[in-house]
């Protein structure tokens, strides 16, 4: 595996939980609480693991990608201060799944862009065995990854 397909991998992972939510009925708010702090979880270790190795290392290697470096890391800041409300509010609260809507269409387009814009050119200037390695830290980063959103380094920018 490479960094590259660990972080598609996690992609697919939350959009399953996207989905699950999407189906989950009206009034599940059990089943909605439990796909969320998934969600959160999921979510957060992402963005620390994108924050912390890959995107410098994208960045040193591909200097071309630096804007969308950038504003990745400013979607990531929105993501985790939603995650962040999300964490504590009730599901049944009127604007729980509005602000979890919200949060898959932003989630969404940061995944398309991610992997149909720059992704590409990451691969090329990095190679396989470069990016096997990264995904190596990755995979270590993200046993240390924290639990909090806003723990996360976007979410002080």
């Amino acid at each position: 595996m490479d960094a590259i397909v660990l972080l598609r991998e996690d992609h697919k992972t939350v959009e399953k939980l996207f989905k699950q939510f999407e189906k989950a009925g009206e009034d599940a708010y059990d089943e909605k609480r439990k796909l969320v702090d998934q969600m959160i979880e999921e979510l957060t270790a992402h963005a620390y693991i994108e924050e912390e190795v890959f995107y410098p290392a994208a960045r040193a290697a591909a200097p071309e990608t630096v804007d969308h470096v950038l504003e990745s890391v400013e979607e990531h800041h929105v993501v985790v201060w939603m995650l962040s409300e999300l964490k504590d509010m009730d599901p049944r609260d009127e604007r729980f799944d509005a602000k979890v809507t919200v949060l898959m269409e932003n989630v969404r387009h940061h995944v398309e862009e991610e992997e149909n814009e720059w992704f590409p050119e990451v691969r090329k200037a990095m190679g396989r065995n470069q990016l096997q390695e990264l995904c190596e830290e990755m995979v270590k980063a993200k046993g240390r990854a924290p639990s909090e959103p806003l723990a996360v380094s976007s979410a002080r920018q």
